[in-house]
């Protein structure tokens, strides 16, 4: 019986754990371990029993204080603990009167059987089949709770309705802190020049600087017909969607894309950058939105945010919403070809990203020898 009684014990405190119940689990485990003492003991060897009791005494202490602002169950587990250890504390001075041993071995058994039955049927049906009782006291927080509001919307992104939430802002001419398959992004519908001029001035972006435009997928470009040659339909192909942005030479095409109204305010007079991202969420907002103007979410000069957190502290009180998605999947922005001379000369990489420039002059290569 003292065998199964400690077996018990240790699958009880194993499951406890698995349960993420530390408690618990170091209290049935304690307790499988004084089982064990009772084998010694049961043996006729009681050599380094005493000071074994005194470090159950002690480490049951603590095992009370806990399981009070737990249940009442495990605090009366813990409380007959204590009270049997003190009781083979006497037995091995031989001063431990016998109705009293028979009395707390018995209250011990009831109380450890119920408690260890309760703890393995719900912990291995993940419901409260046996009631362990509510806890004596609860340790309250003595701060507030002085979070303060996020400056600006900020939903979810793997909810359909934080998607649409940023959709609206996006098509009312709003500045939203976005996800993409690089870093977040601040983006502005192209039908709205004004949020393009916006971006501008959040990040206190040179006016020289080019803003780039991200489309859902290559066939919104095809259905635009730009006067693109087969060479880079193939090399566009091949690199979209990901982290690698074409330049390619600028025409009334982008109209027909949807670009609209925001037409002078993306890319230069004669070129613009276009990227198709690797990210479902994005891809999905910009069918919502059309063609979206894009730039990286951080202050001029300043490194790229890697967290949606990093774009609300540092911009969100000048956006209108942050599209929370977590940690980014790169720590720096794509990689960004030149692509207007690419049937003349080729392609040059203007800058460096998250692809090496190697590979991409490698799929160039592959591309170009097809």
């Amino acid at each position: 019986l003292i065998l199964i009684g400690g077996f018990v014990q240790l699958l009880a405190g194993f499951l406890a754990f698995r349960k993420y119940d530390h408690l618990g689990g170091a209290a049935f485990l304690t307790f499988s371990a004084l089982w064990s003492h009772l084998v010694n003991v049961g043996a006729g060897s009681s050599e380094g029993f005493t000071a074994g009791s005194i470090a159950f005494l002690v480490l049951n202490a603590f095992l009370m204080i806990l399981a009070a602002s737990f249940n009442v169950v495990l605090l009366c587990m813990t409380l007959a603990m204590e009270l049997l250890t003190i009781c083979f504390l006497l037995f091995t001075l031989e001063n431990l009167p016998l109705p009293f041993e028979i009395v707390m071995l018995c209250i011990f058994s009831i109380i450890c059987f119920y408690g260890a039955t309760a703890s393995l049927a719900n912990s291995m049906f993940g419901k409260d089949l046996m009631m362990m009782g509510p806890p004596l006291f609860t340790v309250e927080s003595s701060k507030k709770d002085t979070k303060e509001p996020p400056p600006c919307i900020c939903p979810k992104s793997y909810c359909t309705s934080g998607l649409r939430t940023i959709a609206d802002l996006l098509n009312t001419g709003a500045v939203c802190g976005v996800p993409t398959d690089t870093v977040y992004a601040l983006a502005a519908s192209c039908k709205h020049p004004e949020a393009i001029e916006k971006v501008y001035r959040i990040k206190d972006r040179p006016q020289e600087k080019p803003i780039c435009i991200f489309i859902s997928n290559l066939e919104q470009l095809r259905a635009a017909a730009p006067p693109i040659s087969p060479l880079l339909w193939e090399f566009m192909e091949n690199v979209y969607p990901g982290g690698i942005g074409c330049i390619i030479k600028k025409g009334e095409w982008l109209k027909k894309l949807g670009v609209g109204a925001g037409y002078s305010r993306v890319g230069t007079q004669d070129s613009i950058m276009i990227r198709v991202p690797d990210l479902t969420v994005l891809v999905h907002l910009i069918d919502m939105t059309g063609p979206l103007a894009i730039t990286s979410a951080n202050p001029s000069g300043e490194v790229d945010s890697t967290h949606h957190d990093m774009v609300i502290s540092r911009l969100g009180h000048k956006l209108e919403g942050v599209l929370c998605d977590g940690e980014s999947d790169e720590v720096v922005a794509s990689t960004v070809v030149n692509c207007t001379k690419i049937d003349e000369s080729g392609i040059t990489i203007v800058r460096e990203g998250c692809i090496p420039a190697g590979k991409v002059m490698q799929i160039y290569e592959s591309v170009k020898n097809r």
